[in-house]
């Protein structure tokens, strides 16, 4: 079963999720009904459409780069692409899942902090499965160079800065995210040989080498489906970043997470409402200790990061609430009282943010009218952090 966070409470599987999505029509190859939600990678230059290098698929055939095309001798479908962020299974929390509205609100409210996306791929790998699935993985490694910064953020450093929100925000039963942040692409793939094999990810290993070189790009939609709801959320601390809404008004792209009902099926789609640039020092200290934590499946509870690269970041001092202090960094504050209720606030912050305890989380959920540490999220934290109102008790 899938490492959900109560079995005994999920009563229905279900296929519903937040993530991204990867389509991009292919009208030479593809399916004529494909989307285009960003263009900045073909991923059928990774396919073996004419079948050189793979003996057998699944039925699906070719999940991505355009889809299976209607004269295909497999199920004809449309690209699917997707990266799954949070696996949601149902929008019935009867079910075991997370009503649509619930989401909404969230999103809505401001709760979640979506970066503008850009994503780049690190690899195509074959998972364990027998046969197995072929995947593009988007694994958090370190970025090249910069000369503006000595050590910039890690590549892909938004899928798990998002991924750590939606888990500290929501919790429900079938709640999990199907493994490392990955894009299937072909099911039970079957090499003619190993040699076949061998082929095949040297072939693919130079494309992710390419992919490489250009480094992350945006995901920006042609167009959004008609059946899309597009979600506005609050902007990051509007007193803060008036400048940064200016520039978001002007050029923000439209780079941000969905909701799918099924890999086929997106029903809404969330715009970014925190801006570049991020390396402030405070927005990076902010996003290097929303990363220093992973969740451990099997364990079913947080731990600290094992990549190396968030490692080396947090000693560096790219980021991590020891390098800025509250007082100076509203950002890590922000983040420190949302995972971490009453640490280490000054006396005059804790006004506000103390309401954030376990005791008080339903009734100020019940208030807010969303879920999750007491339906405060970061972006609550960081304007109240801004403002304080000092509490009477500590006078």
């Amino acid at each position: 079963m899938p490492p959900v966070l109560d079995p005994s409470r999920c009563k229905v599987d279900g296929l519903a999720f937040i993530g991204l999505s990867l389509t991009r029509a292919n009208v030479r190859v593809g399916n004529p009904d494909s989307s285009t939600h960003q263009t900045a990678f073909d991923f059928d230059t990774i396919q073996d459409r004419s079948y050189d290098y793979l003996a057998s698929t699944n039925d699906d055939g070719w999940l991505v780069g355009g889809g299976e095309p209607p004269e295909s001798f497999k199920l004809t479908a449309r690209d699917s692409a997707h990266v799954e962020l949070m696996r949601i299974g149902t929008f019935d929390p009867a079910l075991g899942g997370l009503s649509v509205n619930e989401i909404k609100r969230a999103i809505e409210s401001g709760a979640i902090l979506i970066p503008e996306i850009t994503v780049c791929p690190t690899a195509v790998v074959a998972n364990g499965d027998s046969p197995p699935e072929l995947e593009v993985r988007f694994d958090l490694e370190a970025a090249p160079p910069s000369k503006f910064e000595d050590e910039p953020l890690p590549m892909n450093w938004q899928l798990r800065f998002i991924h750590n929100q939606l888990f500290h925000q929501f919790h429900f039963a079938a709640r999990f995210c199907p493994g490392a942040h990955h894009m299937t692409f072909c099911r039970k793939a079957e090499f003619k040989s190993p040699h076949y094999r061998a082929a095949y990810f040297r072939k693919c290993a130079k494309q992710i080498e390419d992919w490489k070189r250009r480094g992350p790009q945006p995901l920006v939609p042609r167009k959004l489906d008609a059946s899309i709801e597009r979600v506005s959320s609050l902007p990051c601390s509007p007193s803060m970043l008036r400048k940064e809404m200016d520039w978001a008004d002007d050029n923000a792209r439209d780079s941000g997470l969905y909701l799918f009902r099924d890999r086929n099926t997106i029903t809404h789609y969330f715009a970014p409402n925190f801006f570049p640039p991020y390396d402030t020092p405070e927005k990076k200290s902010l996003i290097m200790n929303v990363i220093s934590q992973e969740w451990d499946e099997h364990t079913l509870s947080w731990k600290a990061a094992s990549d190396k690269n968030v490692e080396k970041a947090m000693e560096t001092g790219c980021g991590g609430l020891m390098d800025l202090s509250p007082e100076y960094n509203p950002f890590a504050a922000a983040w420190k009282a949302v995972v971490e209720p009453e640490a280490s606030l000054p006396k005059t912050q804790v006004a506000k943010v103390a309401v954030v305890t376990p005791e008080t989380t339903h009734a100020h959920r019940d208030e807010k009218g969303i879920s999750g540490f007491g339906g405060c999220g970061v972006h609550d934290l960081v304007e109240e952090l801004l403002n304080p109102q000092p509490d009477p008790r500590f006078l």
